[in-house]
């Protein structure tokens, strides 16, 4: 059981229950999740413009200065001249109206098409989401694995160190009795700050991992973990040659689906821009009521209120548009085609990428095989020309050279340990295993 909580600066943790944090907690998840709420809700927006609109509207208006109209004078005196004119006002200084309208969309193509491709887009989001959860997989096994091998080097490191700084005191003594040359000592010492050289960096890498470990699994950097797998044992449950003869579905593969989405995506704007030929119809209703007043009298009970009712039906055409219609429509169509060429090339990549993640993890199960080997011989090698060297029969470059391929085969080993956990990684994902 994990000890891994939210608030704790201290925090034990499986390779497992890192992948499971992780893809709770993880950013990039966590903005994915996002994704599909705001595809959700886009989704939603969408099928509104197909539902009942209703919109309340209030206009007052206040004539600083009244509109003045000129009417024949002798309208209003008929003995004023021909052609004279009388200066005129019309209405009140001031009015109030208020109304409310209910529209509905009766028939319109590119809305059916809209929300086709609403369905689509939140698919797609979906995918996305299952997607980067098994590249967030796949990057907290590499970071995990980093770490301990950072920690399995500083181990061996620190194990040479100790082998060596024997070596280097037996090799001064001896050379302070006359027993040994002062370039044996020298030789030791050039190993020992190599060593230590290499224990600084080892650390310094450690250090690093740990910080993009709590990156990957979405902890603060300087969260203290304590990984509770060891590198050994990783290795040997990460050996699986079964893998190797799984068969792999295209048709399930998330990139597959993804590839498909968008050329679904793409044959729907076609659609959308085809559709935008056809007429559009809707409908509304609309009720609303005016006063007016040369003062601001309109909430005085003995105002004057005018009612008003309107029902209507608009028919939209599209007539022509110079060939604007024409000319999105022929792009789309060619996004299509570019998503038919680009799910052709997913096919061809996702099969060469498994054919790929196969043959290196078999090269990773079989290097471990073989560096372990060397590995062995190496260290009774090594171990040869320690006995040599301290029976006086080697020199100590012979043994600096034995030691120098012991230290190669020893860091040959614990790569070819990595090299099987980060390729299993990449091979499940290449399969499209889901996580369990």
């Amino acid at each position: 059981m994990s000890t891994f909580q939210a608030q704790e600066k201290t925090a034990s943790l499986s390779l497992k229950e890192a992948v499971d944090f992780a893809i709770a907690n993880n950013y990039n998840n966590q903005i994915a999740e996002n994704d599909i709420k705001a595809a959700e809700k886009r989704k939603w927006e969408t099928t509104t413009l197909g539902l009942p609109q209703i919109n309340a509207q209030v206009d007052y208006q206040n004539w600083l200065k009244q509109q003045v109209s000129l009417l024949p004078a002798k309208i209003l005196d008929p003995n004023a001249a021909e052609g004279d004119f009388t200066p005129v006002t019309f209405g009140t200084q001031q009015n109030l109206n208020a109304s409310v309208t209910l529209s509905q969309l009766l028939f319109d193509g590119s809305y059916l098409i809209g929300l086709q491709s609403a369905k689509t887009y939140l698919k797609i989001s979906n995918q996305a989401k299952e997607k980067t959860e098994l590249l967030t997989r796949e990057a907290v096994i590499n970071a995990y694995g980093n770490v301990l091998v950072a920690e399995k080097m500083i181990e061996i490191l620190k194990r040479n160190k100790k082998t060596n700084d024997r070596l280097l005191r037996g090799a001064r003594i001896a050379n302070k009795n006359g027993l040994a040359e002062l370039e044996d000592v020298e030789q030791f010492e050039i190993t020992e700050g190599t060593i230590k050289s290499s224990i600084r960096n080892a650390e310094r890498m450690q250090e690093i991992a740990y910080k993009m470990l709590n990156l990957s699994i979405g902890k603060e950097i300087h969260t203290k973990l304590n990984l509770t797998d060891s590198l050994g044992a990783l290795t040997l449950t990460n050996t699986d040659l079964n893998l190797l003869s799984s068969s792999f579905d295209l048709s399930n593969h998330i990139d597959f689906k993804i590839a498909e989405n968008a050329r679904e995506s793409n044959r729907l704007l076609m659609k959308y821009e085809q559709s935008k030929a056809l007429p559009s119809l809707s409908a509304f209703v609309n009720y609303g009521t005016m006063a007016n007043s040369d003062t601001f009298s309109f909430f005085n009970n003995n105002q004057q209120w005018f009612n008003s009712s309107l029902l209507g039906v608009s028919l939209k055409v599209p007539i022509f548009s110079s060939l604007r219609r024409s000319a999105k429509t022929a792009q789309a169509k060619i996004a299509l085609q570019n998503s038919d060429i680009q799910l052709e090339e997913t096919k061809q990549r996702l099969n060469l990428e498994v054919e790929t993640a196969k043959s290196n993890y078999q090269l990773s199960i079989e290097n471990l095989a073989t560096a372990k080997k060397n590995l062995e011989l190496s260290e009774r090698i090594e171990k040869k020309q320690q006995i040599k060297f301290d029976e006086g029969v080697s020199s100590s470059f012979e043994l600096l050279q034995a030691q120098q391929q012991l230290y190669a085969q020893q860091n040959n080993y614990v790569q070819s340990m990595l090299n099987i956990i980060a390729n299993k990684a990449k091979l499940e994902n290449a399969l499209n295993v889901p996580i369990k």
